[in-house]
C-alpha cells in the first residue's frame, strides 16, 4: 500500500525541520521493509557466510575443519563373526586417499561357484558433498542392511570432499573406482560379484554422484567392461537451479534441510564462480545432456525416490520429466510427508528402496 504524505506549508518557519523529520520517517520505513522483506526471501541466504552455516572452519593449509564430526564404524572382515554381512576395506586411489567398503553377505560364502553370483551395487553416500564418509555409521548401516535384504555385493565408494576437492573431483573419483572394480582381483569382487548385473546407487549428494557418474560411465561403456551396468537408482537426490521451486520456497525454513545450507553445499562445492544452473547442478539446463541417448541405447533403467517433505522434491520431479523426455526408462517413486534422508534414516523407508532393486534383478 502506497504512503501519503502531507507535505507542510513552505512559507511556515517550522517547514524545513517538519520536513526533514518526515524524510528520515519515510527512510526509517523503507530500511525496515527491506530487511523485513529479505528476512522472508529464501534467496537472501546466499548473502550469509557458507562456513558457518556448515559450521566448518577453514585452514591456513587449505583444508577444512568440520566442526559437527559423525559417528564411524569399523568394518567387519573375519567370517566367524556372528553377522549377516561382512565387510572390509580396500584403497583405491593412495595419492588421493579414496578407497571403498565392500560389503557381503554371509551367505555367499556358503554357496561357492558354479552357483549364480550376486548383483553388485555400487553405493555413493550422501552429505552435500561436503561431509560424510564410507565408514559413517549412518551409511555403513544402511549398506549392511541392503547387502543383506537384497543379497547383493555393495562396494561403498569414499571419495574426494569438497571443499578442499570441488566438483568434477567426486565425479572422477566415482568413475575411477568403477574401473578399480572392473580391474580388481579381490577374492569377494571375483567370486562372488556378478559383473553383468551392476547398479549405480546414491543417495542425496551420492545420488547426484551417481547420475553424473553414471553420466560418464555410460559415456565410456565399452573400457568399462565387463563390468555392465544395468542402471541407477537414485534417493532423493541433491540438485539446484538459480531459480526457486516451489517446493524450495515451502520449505525454505525447513529445519532438517533450509534453503540456506543447500545454498551454502553449492557454494563450496561447485567449481570457483559457478551458479546453481552449472550442468553438475541443474540437469535440465540446455535440455540435458546428450549422454542421455547412450544411456537409453544401452537399455539402463533408472528409478528416483523422493518425497514431498523435502525441498529438493520438485528438482527430483524435474528430473524424471528430463528422463521421460529423452525415453531413458524411468520410474519416479514419490511419497507424501517425509523428510530429506528419510530412505536412509528410517528403515521401514528403506525397504521401498530395497524392493524395487530387486524387481530390477
Amino acid at each position: 500500500m502506497p504512503l501519503l504524505l502531507a507535505f507542510p506549508n513552505p512559507q511556515s518557519k517550522y517547514s524545513v525541520g517538519i520536513t526533514i523529520v518526515i524524510a528520515l520517517l519515510c527512510l526509517h520505513l523503507l530500511v525496515f521493509r527491506v530487511v523485513v522483506v529479505n528476512s522472508m526471501d529464501p534467496s537472501s541466504s546466499e548473502e550469509e557466510d557458507p562456513y558457518k552455516i556448515l559450521n566448518i572452519i577453514p585452514n591456513p593449509d587449505g583444508t577444512f575443519t568440520r566442526v559437527d564430526t559423525h559417528p564411524e564404524s569399523p568394518p567387519s572382515p573375519d567370517p566367524t563373526l556372528p553377522t549377516p554381512v561382512l565387510s572390509k576395506d580396500l584403497t583405491i586411489d593412495q595419492s588421493k586417499h579414496t578407497w571403498a567398503r565392500i560389503y557381503l553377505p554371509r551367505q555367499a560364502l556358503n554357496n561357492p561357484p558354479p552357483l549364480p553370483n550376486l548383483p553388485l551395487i555400487v553405493f555413493y553416500h550422501g552429505g552435500g558433498f561436503i561431509f560424510y564418509h564410507a565408514n559413517s555409521t549412518y551409511f555403513h548401516d544402511f549398506c549392511i542392511r541392503m547387502a543383506n535384504a537384497t543379497q547383493s555385493v555393495v562396494v561403498s565408494v569414499d571419495y574426494r570432499l569438497a571443499p578442499e576437492h570441488r566438483l568434477p573431483a567426486a565425479y572422477e573419483d566415482s568413475v575411477q573406482a568403477l574401473h578399480w572394480i572392473r580391474a580388481s582381483n579381490d577374492l569377494w569382487l571375483a567370486r562372488h560379484a556378478d559383473f553383468s548385473r551392476c547398479y549405480l546407487m546414491g543417495e542425496s549428494a551420492g545420488g547426484n554422484i551417481a547420475y553424473n557418474a553414471g553420466l560418464r560411465a555410460a559415456a565410456e561403456a565399452e573400457q568399462l567392461r565387463p563390468l555392465k551396468i544395468k542402471g541407477m537408482l537414485l534417493i532423493q537426490p541433491f540438485f539446484g537451479g538459480t531459480k526457486r521451486t516451489p517446493s524450495e520456497l515451502r520449505l525454505a525454513k525447513d529445519l532438517n534441510l533450509p534453503l540456506a545450507v543447500t545454498d551454502s553445499m553449492w557454494k563450496l562445492s561447485l567449481p570457483v564462480g559457478a551458479n546453481r544452473d552449472h550442468e553438475y547442478s541443474n540437469p535440465t539446463v540446455n535440455g540435458g545432456s546428450k549422454v542421455l541417448d547412450k544411456m537409453r541405447e544401452l537399455g539402463w533403467r533408472v528409478a528416483v525416490f523422493g518425497c514431498d517433505g523435502d525441498q529438493l522434491v520438485d528438482r527430483q520431479k524435474e528430473l524424471v520429466t528430463l528422463l521421460k523426455d529423452k525415453r531413458v526408462h524411468v520410474v519416479g517413486q514419490f511419497y507424501s510427508g517425509g523428510r530429506h534422508g528419510i530412505f536412509v534414516g528410517d528403515a521401514s523407508m528403506s525397504t521401498k528402496v530395497f524392493h524395487l532393486l530387486q524387481t530390477l534383478h
